[in-house]
């Protein structure tokens, strides 16, 4: 069951699985899933009515101009991978028929925002050229290279502009960001959300880098032609053409550890499965370490870092909707662009309003603004709902742990209410989805994602949250953020490890990488184009 070094490069990105190399002279990959599809959150299903596909997890791509996964496998040109890009990008519809837009072209952002504040206009412009630039020279093509550690990072981005540039705004708080550039509250309001809606504190110092990357990102947001599980299906299809296997609906029960090294694993139904090269693991690092390993095969002082793992501060409320038909912003009278953006942030109409909502987040609160992101993927492919209808995703901002506790979740009556609150803010601004055109609710509550994805415990998306002692060189910790762990032969990977979560593909193609290396593997794969051109350029070494 001969596997290139490539496979062990993907499955190492499908978030819930466990990759065991099962010895001979080649590589003989075996994929352990948990659910009965493989490819983690990128999980597409006909949850409310016939006809109708929901993305009920990740929806959006935003690294496929960098990711090397698509090139090297050629996901497009032989698997049918098509992304869909939307010219309009983020649209925030206000109460009084005005709407700030966010489009693939500068030009036209700038002329959207010039209709609120000519200087924002003007900032908007220097602010994008300044994150492009440390987007492509540096934070993009560093996804796809092993982390260093915060000193020797730092003596290094000190000797390039582009790392002055990045280390400048890395000390500074996302709000205080936004605030120092911007003058007007709307456009203030829409570039906060994006910044801070995947995980960033709004007043947290230390992460300023992720408001250039998520600001850059935001013209760079692409939806998958017939549903995420797209993606995942292709990577399958590789595994299996490649004559490796991939088992789902397997519970495992340990990883099996002897003499300090990883031997495979055993089953709850009693079944091992040996590995004489590598082991990997692409679970939350609680999961790895303590909740599938012996207490004797790690130390007690490593035992103890893995203990401290912060899971997120909140998770997501989803509402996944069959609509009679598609949206139509009031907004949209004076711009009918509007009636297709590819993102909507509902709600919020003020800055205030949107820090309120984060602030109650943190208490275990909705607060008292329903705000939200909202896609209808079938109004860009028809493939997702039949006809004349539309598929719909409301995405909100939830905590997990809420102040009634997580158990609160289970409430069907709290849940509908939710729901219904949420559909009614989508009305406000798109008065034609009245409740009748509500066919049927798909809902997702953070709990419910623990549940689905056992990685993603209290609903943490991206295993783990988004803070200074928890990113870079240190995620999970100084010992595992370059895929090896204390225990030989057992690697990680995941959004748990560095660079992170959403759909990055980078975790997974670093552990490829160095599994690759370790086994004396060779690489068919060469280094992806962005690493290479930043190299040229002395950003990276």
């Amino acid at each position: 069951m001969a596997l290139t070094p490539q496979e062990i490069q993907q499955k190492a990105n499908l978030r819930p699985t466990l990759l065991i190399g099962i010895g001979g002279t080649g590589q003989k990959v075996l994929v352990l899933e948990r659910r009965y599809e493989c490819g983690g959150g990128l999980w597409t299903e006909e949850s409310t009515l016939p006809g109708f596909l929901h993305s009920t997890h990740a929806v959006y791509m935003m690294m496929v101009d960098f990711a090397p996964v698509y090139s090297d496998f050629r996901l497009t040109d032989d698997y049918m991978v098509h992304h869909i890009y939307p010219e309009l990008q983020f649209a925030m519809p206000l109460s009084d028929g005005r709407c700030v837009c966010i489009y693939r072209d500068i030009d036209r952002t700038c002329k959207s925002f010039s209709e609120f504040s000519q200087r924002d206009a003007d900032a908007y412009r220097e602010f994008y050229t300044i994150a492009k630039q440390c987007v492509d020279d540096y934070i993009g093509p560093a996804t796809y290279i092993p982390p260093v550690g915060a000193l020797d990072a730092i003596v290094h981005m000190k000797k390039h502009e582009v790392g002055k540039t990045i280390m400048s705004f890395s000390e500074r708080k996302p709000i205080d960001i936004i605030k120092d550039t911007f003058e007007n509250d709307y456009i203030r309001t829409l570039l906060l959300y994006i910044a801070c809606h995947w995980g960033v504190k709004y007043d947290m110092i230390n992460l300023g880098y992720l408001v250039l990357l998520y600001l850059n990102r935001a013209h760079s947001y692409q939806l998958v032609r017939g549903g995420s599980h797209m993606v995942a299906q292709a990577l399958n299809k590789i595994i299996h053409e490649n004559h490796g296997l991939v088992k789902n609906n397997q519970m495992i029960k340990k990883i099996i550890v002897q003499n300090g090294e990883a031997q495979g694993v055993e089953m709850q139904d009693g079944t091992v499965y040996t590995a004489s090269k590598a082991v990997l693991s692409t679970l939350d690092p609680v999961q790895t370490f303590i909740d599938l390993m012996d207490t004797n095969a790690i130390t007690e002082a490593f035992a103890n870092k893995i203990k401290k793992w912060k899971w997120e501060s909140y998770s997501l409320f989803g509402a996944h909707s069959a609509l009679a038909e598609p949206p139509r912003f009031a907004a949209a009278e004076k711009n009918p662009a509007i009636n297709r953006a590819c993102v909507y942030v509902l709600g919020y109409e003020s800055m205030d309003e949107l820090v309120k909502h984060f602030d109650a987040l943190y208490a275990g609160e909705l607060g008292p603004t329903i705000g939200f992101n909202a896609c209808f993927p079938s109004m860009h492919d028809p493939l997702l709902a039949p006809a004349g209808r539309c598929a719909s995703q409301i995405s909100m901002m939830a905590p997990f742990n809420l102040r009634e506790g997580a158990e609160k979740w289970y409430d069907l009556k709290y849940k509908q209410e939710l729901s219904e609150r949420c559909h009614a803010v989508l009305q406000k601004y798109a008065p034609n989805i009245t409740p009748d055109k509500v066919l049927q609710t798909y809902i997702s509550t953070p709990l419910d994602m623990q549940n689905k994805f056992y990685d993603m415990r209290e609903g943490s998306y991206k295993q783990g949250a988004y803070i200074p002692f928890q990113m870079g060189f240190l995620r999970p910790n100084e010992d595992c953020s370059r895929n090896r762990t204390p225990v030989k032969k057992l690697y990680v990977g995941g959004s748990s490890v560095y660079p992170g979560g959403c759909v990055i593909w980078g975790p997974g193609y670093l552990a490829a990488n160095t599994i690759a290396d370790d086994i004396g593997a060779a690489k068919w794969w060469g280094e992806p184009a962005c690493v290479t051109r930043a190299k040229s350029l002395g950003t990276l070494h």
